[in-house]
């Protein structure tokens, strides 16, 4: 999938081009990408996209909040990874999306005394380790959390909910506490549900926002980042929408 900043370059390079026809048509689109990238990596350009995207799903008010009385497990989805680590021996670690999930994760079950399910499949052929396998080892070294189920198939959110559903089932789980970032937490729900296991949201990881001040106005990579997962999450839930998910 095609997003920003990758479009905006291309929609950029289109409008020089044609330019050499339609001067004042490739030159609306050439100013219209820059205005894009400079919207989309301001703070009030990636708030008005995360924001309402965060606020889809409610937020459990603790780790033992009774809204999630009736969960069976815990279930915390991977993000990414960084591949080779220095001062980790050289080996895979979660990466700081990845790692946020798993620290509340860790509350949520230490709070509860359930048990824990990690989900996520191989990023590539040569891979050694699934997303899962990494994130069983961090729960292990780090968190002094034992793993009950270890989901390592799924390439794709659809497939976390659809392979880890089958392990809940075979123990008789049918609800569950879900672990994921906040921007991803409706899509990752939908999911769930649609494999056959309720879900109590367990959202983490909001982006913070306060009061307007004239930095907010300033461009950032960060600001880039956010506003391009949030349009890849909304692209996602559309999607969901037209193929009755």
């Amino acid at each position: 999938m095609l997003l920003p900043p990758a479009s905006l370059m291309l929609l950029f390079v289109a409008g020089l081009v044609l330019m050499r026809w339609r001067r004042r048509a490739g030159k609306a689109a050439c100013l219209g990408a820059v205005a894009l990238l400079y919207f989309l990596s301001t703070g009030v350009g990636s708030w008005l996209l995360v924001h309402p995207l965060e606020q889809l799903e409610p937020v459990l008010a603790s780790p033992a909040s009774p809204a999630g009385a009736g969960a069976q497990a815990v279930v915390v989805l991977s993000a990414g990874r960084i591949k080779r680590n220095p001062e980790y021996g050289g080996r895979p670690m979660p990466d700081f999306i990845c790692l946020e999930r798993m620290a509340y994760a860790a509350l949520v079950v230490r709070a509860r005394a359930l048990p824990l399910l990690v989900s996520g499949g191989f990023w590539a052929e040569q891979d050694e380790e699934s997303l899962a396998a990494g994130m069983q080892r961090v729960f292990d070294d780090v968190f002094q959390l034992p793993v009950r189920w270890v989901e390592a198939r799924s390439r794709n959110t659809s497939e976390n909910a659809r392979f880890s559903a089958a392990l809940l089932k075979q123990s008789g789980i049918k609800q569950v506490i879900l672990i994921t970032d906040a921007m991803h937490m409706r899509r990752a729900r939908l999911s769930f549900e649609r494999a056959g296991i309720a879900v109590v949201p367990g959202p983490t990881f909001y982006n913070e926002s306060g009061p307007f001040n004239p930095l907010r106005l300033t461009p950032s990579a960060e600001n880039l980042r956010r506003s391009h997962y949030a349009i890849y999450e909304w692209l996602g839930l559309a999607w969901y929408a037209l193929a009755g998910r």
